[in-house]
């Protein structure tokens, strides 16, 4: 192993033990360290619309509930598709290089923001576009996943890339609860201060990952294995299934706090007053749902992926039923919401612990030694959890949709709630047939998804 004074590593083999010993896991943990900052960040920025839309009133920025939904969809998507691309990025640019950069550009839209807030009554477009701007933030969960799986051996895979992934999930309560300090401190007139910290934070997300993360000399992307993952039917099994957790996770993330604020205001409180209770309780639901993450996955390693996933999402029906029975609740909502955010987190992570089960599985009907069966077997998990990660987070754009018609069409959240107990409900039977229902020609392996090994040849 080489250090170039580009900051590039060359011979790069992190399943070198006495390489890994002798400074190796030095290195990879320094990355690590400055790729979860930069991601949490990044999340953060993404997230950034769901707290200012609390410091707009609609009588001063003439922006309706509606068009508040309609900003949040908007910028999940632009975050949502652009995981694709930012996948590939750090092969082309390199991973230091782009997690800089990634970093740096972010600045743009939160100055933007800033300007936007400070003048009051422009048109709706410019509320979508910088939206849409930071939106890019979406995509640093992407390239910051692929760079940290090239620095860690197998055997710790697990815990670098849950520990970078659930500390980008924590820049969304991190963001919202700086938007309650802010209101708490300022009012709801003065969302600059929420802006400056970020500034401030970009700026020292990317000058630390350019003094002290690596670029790593060595194969990239397998664009094949990304064209073998489009054409492979689990691939959209598995982002049916991440639309249902993951979208859930950042859909309710951007619109948590405006229904809040909503049933505050139905209640005769002001808007200042709706916004400060809303935000108070808003960032405890991305909380709950990031840390209960890392929990979903140990059970699914315990129990198994479709198990798991299988009753997050009957567990997230009965909270949609709980979220009907109580409309007009503050307090039967919260209560809703909180089960949601729980289930959804632990989904994320069972989810994405079916990935590597379903095509190790798959892998054994294949005529490969097994070292081919190994690079095969991640391959394929690598390139569909980046096109999961890219289609589940169209589910946010969805939710924020359907909540703004719903609000649009009768005033309330009750249609949305329906829509949405509908889809768990089709998401469930969809992860009990496919990955529960054991054919009676299919072969006994030691998968949590028996059934996977059967379907994965068609």
């Amino acid at each position: 192993m080489r250090l170039k004074r580009s900051h590039t590593l060359t011979d790069w083999d992190p399943e070198d033990v006495e390489a890994w010993n002798n400074g190796g896991s030095a290195i990879a943990r320094r990355n690590l360290i400055w790729s979860v900052l930069a991601e949490h960040v990044g999340f953060s920025v993404w997230s950034l619309w769901s707290v200012m839309v609390l410091f707009m009133p609609t009588d001063v920025y003439g922006i309706s509930l509606g068009d508040k939904f309609l900003i949040g969809a908007v910028a999940t998507l632009a975050g949502s598709l652009l995981r694709l691309p930012y996948t590939m990025a750090t092969s082309r640019f390199g991973g230091r290089n782009w997690t800089v950069f990634s970093a740096a550009v972010l600045i743009v839209p939160v100055v933007a923001t800033i300007v936007l807030l400070a003048n009051p009554g422009q048109p709706l477009w410019m509320y979508l576009v910088v939206a849409a701007l930071t939106g890019v933030g979406g995509g640093n969960f992407a390239s910051s996943m692929t760079n940290i799986n090239n620095f860690y051996p197998q055997r710790l895979k697990g815990w670098a890339l849950g520990l970078n992934a659930g500390g980008g999930n924590l820049g969304v309560p991190a963001v919202q609860l700086l938007g309650l300090l802010v209101i708490a401190w300022a009012g709801n007139r003065e969302p600059y201060w929420v802006c400056a910290f970020y500034l401030v934070a970009l700026v020292i997300a990317a000058v630390g990952a350019a003094l002290f993360m690596d670029n790593v000399d060595g194969p990239g992307v397998d664009l094949q294995a990304m064209r073998a993952a489009v054409r492979n039917k689990h691939t959209w099994v598995i982002a049916l299934l991440y639309i249902g957790t993951f979208g859930s996770f950042i859909g309710f993330s951007f619109a948590f706090g405006q229904m809040l604020a909503v049933n505050f205001r139905d209640q005769g409180q002001s808007a200042a007053d709706a916004s400060l209770h809303a935000a108070q309780i808003a960032f405890i639901g991305p909380l709950l749902g990031s840390i209960s993450r890392v929990y979903g996955g140990k059970l699914a390693d315990r129990f198994g992926g479709s198990v798991v996933t299988l009753l997050v999402f009957v567990g997230m029906i009965g909270a949609g039923v709980i979220l009907l029975a109580g409309s007009g609740s503050i307090g039967i909502a919260v209560v809703g919401f909180i089960i949601l955010f729980l289930l959804s987190g632990m989904g994320n992570g069972s989810v994405y612990k079916m990935i590597p089960s379903i095509f190790d599985a798959a892998s054994r009907s294949l005529p490969l030694d097994e070292a081919g069966r190994t690079a095969y077997s991640r391959s394929m998990s690598g390139a569909v959890i980046g096109i999961a990660g890219a289609v589940g987070g169209l589910g946010g754009v969805g939710i924020n949709l359907v909540l703004r018609q719903s609000y649009s069409a009768s005033g309330t959240a009750t249609a949305a709630f329906v829509v949405f107990a509908v889809f768990y409900a089709i998401a469930a039977l969809v992860t009990w047939r496919v990955y529960l229902v054991v054919p009676k020609d299919a072969p006994a392996v030691s998968d949590p998804a028996p059934a996977a090994s059967a379907k994965l040849g068609s």
